[in-house]
């Protein structure tokens, strides 16, 4: 076993002063006030000081970072983003395609389905061969991800799958020529390819064929998220009622919101069936806007994503998304006059959300972590509590990531 203690450690419920955090084989034992349980006398506990123990991030939609993407069929693409992400606090994600043509982004799904259960398989072996460090001083665990392959990387949980079915009139940068109608069989061959991997798609509501795919993907557990959408009110409020339950950048790539003529933006802001995501990175939204999503959705019902691209983590230049390139300069990237993802990372994101909503950090460090996993479904990610996946960050007083665990095991990247 495993001890943590911190000054301050963000549960599902609230902030624990002077904590104690004990794992084993990967998953959160217990968490309780320091006085509350005494430390076995075999365990030096690792103490964060006066910094705070929070759950990992999670982040819903993000196509690359460190010089590659998620499509890439390159061995050492994945390896490098999921590098760059737990340096950022996020230790699961969901790799996020783009619209291209239907081949290459069948391999693409196939590949991302052997990386997930790759994961999966390390994350069992973790919890069967765990055993303790070799010294009771040490902050690392020995154990199978301790020095394999897959060691201090996030997490693939599932595929979002960002297009095809979307609007043309709100594709943004996504090519025309790949975008296809909303068709069960088209959908069935993507979820082949993924071996049932995708968790989340996004769709455009008004799109014919779309409410029967939303109510066929929601049955089989898929998140249908609502975006790059020219709907009206009444189409986004009939694809909620069929089964969406999301919404893609809230904002970016929609109908605008106008007070006689609300769109989709004003069904998300006001239907308390749907959470919804944003980029909160000053880029996208103006932080005014993102202050607004916050009030009208509060604290449960939004969700951080960074719409990061392989741009991320790297200097000004030029850089793919999925077939297309993107140009990225003083953090804007732009393809043919377009905005065309982000260089966001989490960390960012959740220190940028506390400053436009006027939040304090437990509160916009949960809309990276606790949102997202339950817009997932998902009791083990995103929360610190007995049972649970032993993903946590250690942070300073302003939200800075200071190191990250994955599996009980310290990233040391």
């Amino acid at each position: 076993m495993l001890a943590f203690t911190a000054a301050t450690l963000l549960t599902p419920q609230a902030a624990l002063d002077h904590a104690l955090l004990l794992v084993e084989r990967g998953r959160v034992v217990d968490v309780v006030a320091r006085s509350a349980r005494e430390i076995p006398p075999d365990i030096s506990p690792i103490d964060f000081g006066s910094h705070v123990i929070a759950p990992g991030y999670l982040d819903l939609h993000i196509h690359g970072s460190a010089g590659h993407d998620v499509m890439d069929d390159s061995p050492d693409a994945l390896p490098a983003i999921e590098r760059l992400l737990a340096r950022h606090g996020v230790t699961s994600y969901l790799p996020t395609t783009v619209t291209a043509p239907m081949d290459p982004t069948l391999r693409a799904l196939e590949r991302l389905a052997d990386a997930i259960e790759a994961h999966e398989a390390a994350r069992r072996k973790t919890h069967d061969d765990w055993h303790e460090p070799k010294t009771s001083k040490s902050s690392r665990s020995a154990g199978p991800l301790d020095g394999g392959p897959l060691a201090g990387r996030a997490q693939p949980l599932g595929i979002h799958l960002e297009g095809p079915f979307i609007s043309h009139a709100r594709r943004g940068v996504h090519s025309p020529e790949f975008l296809l109608p909303p068709r069960l069989e088209t959908f069935e061959c993507l979820w082949q390819a993924a071996r049932g991997r995708i968790r989340m798609m996004t769709i455009a509501p008004e799109l014919d064929g779309a409410l029967e795919l939303i109510a066929a993907a929601s049955a089989r557990g898929v998140c249908v998220s609502l975006g790059h959408s020219d709907g009206d009110f009444a189409a986004t409020e009939r694809a909620i009622s069929a089964g969406a339950r999301h919404a893609t950048h809230t904002f970016n790539a929609m109908r605008p919101l106008s007070h006689r003529d609300p769109g989709i933006v004003g069904a998300v802001l006001s239907d308390e069936r749907v959470t919804a995501d944003l980029i909160a990175d000053g880029v996208h939204l103006d932080p005014a806007i993102v202050k607004l999503v916050a009030k009208a959705k509060g604290l449960e019902r939004i969700v951080l994503i960074t719409d990061a691209i392989s741009a991320t983590g790297m200097p000004d230049g030029r850089y793919p998304l999925g077939s297309m390139e993107v140009d990225v300069k003083n953090g804007r990237c732009e393809s043919g006059g377009k905005l065309a993802g982000s260089v966001l990372t989490m960390d960012r994101a959740v220190r940028n959300l506390a400053s436009f909503a006027e939040w304090d950090l437990p509160t916009a460090a949960a809309a990276a972590s606790r949102n997202p996993a339950r817009v997932l479904g998902s009791n083990n990610k995103g929360v610190l509590a007995a049972g649970a996946d032993a993903d946590f960050i250690v942070l300073d007083r302003d939200g800075n990531v200071i190191r990250t665990f994955i599996a009980g095991l310290e990233s040391r990247l």
